[in-house]
């Protein structure tokens, strides 16, 4: 796709998407209420007082401009601050005066109770979810919103957030942004010929390809990129599938069929080791070398970590 029509195409769909949202909030009033699977939660009010207890989804919560008041910390690695925020959105979170709900994702009821939530945030999948304790919670009066991040872009959860809080506009224009930001992007890149590969290099001794519709796929498509997935013939050979097709490292040279190659969270460094790996030598994107880091917030995509990936592709192509 020519990058002009793709930068047209990212601000239409945002400006329809807006123009939607807008609508909804308009013929909403509250109380609103949101489904959940067999149940429904009813918000009395707009929420003043967000508590998140899944940072996967603080991140989103800032970026629509929700009320978080406090959010749980994950623990501290070179991922994360300090605190154990993740750092793509940190500093957004201190800005706002965000606070640490409980450390470590060790669930604290009472760390909740004393925030006196009008509503919370849980993730239903994942090491950051806390649904097994939604009866509990909603024993305590406490409104709660469990949202699945493991099979929904950043976007769709956005706009599943903003019904909840009376924030479409916002989260709307959230989007709007992000696609004007990747749009502009990819009209400054001159991109490498060829199919791309992305490549989870020895993470905690795993190896994985990115699939084409995984998060990072997608947004390297809008970028410009054609993204190759796990050839056929490995297929039968996936220990495991979920964004990324995991391999074993003896299948790693021959599942990787894209001219070039970036590295889920990836630094400069993990270009190094994967250079210099020998079971690699001979594949063309070794020896051409184009092998590229896509940073160290790029095992997930929010509104924040898109934007330092986007900025991560775009300075190896200025």
């Amino acid at each position: 796709m020519p990058i002009q029509k793709l930068a047209l195409a990212l601000v239409t769909v945002a400006t329809i998407a807006t123009l939607s949202d807008r609508a909804f909030s308009q013929e909403q009033p509250w109380p609103r209420s949101i489904v959940q699977g067999q149940e429904t939660l009813t918000l009395k009010s707009k929420p003043e007082r967000i508590v998140s207890t899944t940072p996967s989804i603080t991140g989103i919560l800032l970026a629509i401009g929700a009320p978080v008041t406090a959010s749980a910390a994950a623990t501290p690695t070179i991922l994360t601050d300090d605190k154990g925020f993740f750092s793509q959105w940190a500093a957004a979170a201190d800005e706002r005066g965000v606070e640490v709900l409980y450390p470590n994702l060790n669930f604290d009821i009472e760390a909740v109770i004393g925030r006196e939530p009008d509503l919370l945030i849980a993730s239903a999948t994942g090491a950051d979810s806390v649904a097994q304790h939604k009866s509990e919670l909603q024993a305590q009066g406490i409104p709660t919103m469990v949202v699945n991040y493991s099979n929904q872009s950043w976007q769709e959860i956005a706009v599943e957030l903003g019904k909840a809080t009376g924030l479409e506009a916002e989260a709307s224009d959230a989007i709007k942004r992000f696609d004007d930001y990747a749009a502009q992007a990819a009209i400054s890149m001159t991109r490498p010929k060829g199919k791309v590969s992305i490549v989870g290099y020895n993470i905690g001794g795993s190896y994985s390809i990115g699939r084409p519709e995984s998060p990072q796929a997608r947004l390297l498509t809008a970028l410009g990129f054609e993204v190759a997935g796990l050839p056929k013939e490995i297929q039968r050979d996936v220990t495991r599938r979920s964004d990324f097709d995991f391999i074993s490292r003896e299948n790693l040279s021959a599942a990787i069929t894209g001219d070039s190659v970036f590295l889920l969270r990836g630094t400069e460094k993990d270009v190094d080791a994967f250079i210099a790996d020998p079971m690699l030598a001979n594949l063309p994107a070794v020896t051409d070398r184009k092998v590229y880091a896509l940073g160290p917030t790029s095992f997930r995509i929010d509104y924040y970590s898109g934007r330092q990936m986007i900025d991560a592709i775009a300075g190896h192509f200025r």
